[in-house]
């Protein structure tokens, strides 16, 4: 019997958002970083895109989905649990597109090592999370820069 290959995880913070608004949209800058992101993430094989609710979360996930005729599936950001069951479920490789206070939680929850917390100005951080067939986790830090 053949070994399974491992499933792959990315998560990422979104890109620089503007400051005013309750719900804000990503500034020019993060729209840049939103299609680095996709143009790294592009050839990897992600067969699901998960963002929670917010606005400059789903574009930032928006570039890529949009590359691969990929839907963008949305997530409670408090449910973390939850998300990760479900992108196990799934299988395959997954994007997941969070927040600088839920990105670090999440890469626990699948089993990875984040690293320090991620500051309120840091958003180049790209983990990808190599799941083994035996369930090990092995964690990568890629950083994207904006275009």
């Amino acid at each position: 019997m053949a070994a399974a290959d491992p499933s792959i995880i990315y998560l990422v913070r979104h890109g620089e958002k503007g400051a005013v608004e309750k719900d804000p949209e990503l500034t020019a800058q993060g729209k840049a970083r939103a299609g680095n992101i996709a143009a790294i993430l592009r050839s990897t094989g992600i067969t699901h895109i998960y963002s929670s609710t917010a606005q400059r979360t789903r574009q930032t996930a928006q570039p890529l989905a949009s590359a691969l005729g990929l839907e963008v599936r949305t997530y409670d950001p408090a449910q973390g649990a939850r998300l990760v069951a479900q992108v196990k479920a799934a299988g395959g490789t997954a994007l997941v597109v969070g927040h600088s206070n839920t990105v670090p939680e999440l890469v626990r929850l699948f089993g990875g090592k984040p690293g320090a917390d991620i500051g309120d100005d840091e958003f180049d951080r790209l983990y990808q999370l190599i799941v083994d067939q035996d369930g090990g986790v092995t964690t990568v830090l890629l950083h994207s820069v904006p275009n």
